[in-house]
């Protein structure tokens, strides 16, 4: 047989000649790779990069791989290595929680989750005063201002300038939490989209990743926006700005209503890394978040908390730093209930939706 070019969709087969329709990955007659070529080049450019470009390779190649494919879990465990690598994540073994994440040693695994949390906000603020090429990545492009103007507007026209551009910078950190955390781990993902009357969302151009990163991306939003949130209450005390405390206080209401765990909202992809016994506990954190808000929200959040425990998907051992970021947040954003906004701008506008990425699980 003459040789065929490369495995290529619309072409035969190089080995077996067999016509290779589009997205096919593997050809149905001798199982041959479609992609073998490109899947070599980008095996050969990982064992060369750094971990966080080997990172995004390997999430390529893993893209061109049928998921029944014996290289696929090989390159899984190099994709899970090197994301615990960037990350700064210990491994975990599959099965219960080992035991150094119990007693006093959990504790302390906690308390260094929250450290984490406190050092994210440091990380916001060297963004925002010199290293903020990230946070501007969405503003120089034209589908994220067009969309943005368009919120803009509608909330301008109902509650005021001010207190919509407070709201749209809210959502747009939240949004860019998700897209650092995104690109940390080398996935690839669009700049945020915003949805007038709704929120924003980005989406996800690749779909592999596992209970601990899905867990990692959708927090890193509320995280971010709780920075955001922090930031607008410092000021609105410092100046005594009642717009600033209303949109600190809607700010952080709009990342806890993302910690409900349904859908593809941040909450449920933190409820992903947890099993069953972490899960309930969460569920009880969430609800009481809302107390401060009347007992028929509460008791809403519970329900959408019991609908997050009863979710099949669990991961083999909960992801302690999820489960302890998780608590933390509900903590800190319930506490935005308490600032010192006058009663009559508490129930001004009503609560909008920051969107979770479109990520598909």
């Amino acid at each position: 047989m003459p040789d065929l070019p490369p495995n290529l969709p619309g072409r035969g087969c190089r080995q077996c000649g067999t016509e290779l329709v589009p997205r096919m990955l593997a050809c149905p007659a001798c199982g041959a790779l479609v992609h073998a070529d490109e899947l070599k080049r980008l095996a050969s450019a990982a064992q060369q990069a750094a971990p966080a470009e080997a990172l995004a390779l390997w999430r390529q190649a893993m893209a061109l791989l049928p998921p029944d494919a014996g290289q696929a879990a090989i390159i899984a465990g190099k994709i899970d290595a090197l994301s615990r690598a960037v990350e700064g994540s210990p491994g975990t073994a599959k099965g219960a929680a080992p035991k150094n994440a119990r007693g006093w040693k959990g504790l302390a695994a906690g308390g260094s989750v929250v450290l984490l949390m406190l050092a994210k906000f440091k990380t916001l603020i060297l963004f925002a005063l010199g290293q903020g090429k990230l946070l501007l990545l969405g503003l120089t492009k034209m589908g994220t201002l067009l969309s943005m103007f368009a919120s803009f507007g509608l909330y301008w026209s109902l509650y005021g300038w001010k207190f919509a551009a407070g709201l749209i910078l809210s959502i747009y950190v939240h949004e860019m939490g998700h897209v650092f955390m995104l690109r940390r781990l080398g996935l690839g993902a669009s700049v945020p989209m915003f949805i007038p009357g709704l929120g924003a969302l980005i989406r996800l151009k690749q779909q592999y990743m596992t209970p601990r990163e899905d867990a990692r991306i959708g927090l890193a939003g509320p995280i971010w926006g709780l920075g955001g949130a922090v930031f607008a209450a410092v000021l609105g005390l410092a100046f005594h700005s009642q717009v600033l405390l209303v949109i600190a206080q809607w700010g952080a209401w709009i990342n806890l209503f993302n910690l409900v765990p349904v859908w593809s909202l941040d909450g449920a992809r933190g409820f992903h890394a947890l099993r069953r016994r972490e899960r309930i506990v969460a569920a009880v954190a969430f609800a009481a978040a809302w107390i401060p808000a009347g007992p028929g929200v509460a008791l809403l959040a519970g329900a959408a908390g019991v609908y997050g425990i009863l979710q099949r998907n669990e991961p083999p051992a909960t992801d302690r730093r999820a489960f302890v970021e998780y608590l933390a947040l509900c903590a800190a954003l319930a506490a935005f209930h308490w600032l010192p906004v006058d009663p009559p701008t508490r129930t001004a506008p009503p609560p909008q939706v920051a969107l979770a990425a479109g990520m598909p699980r």
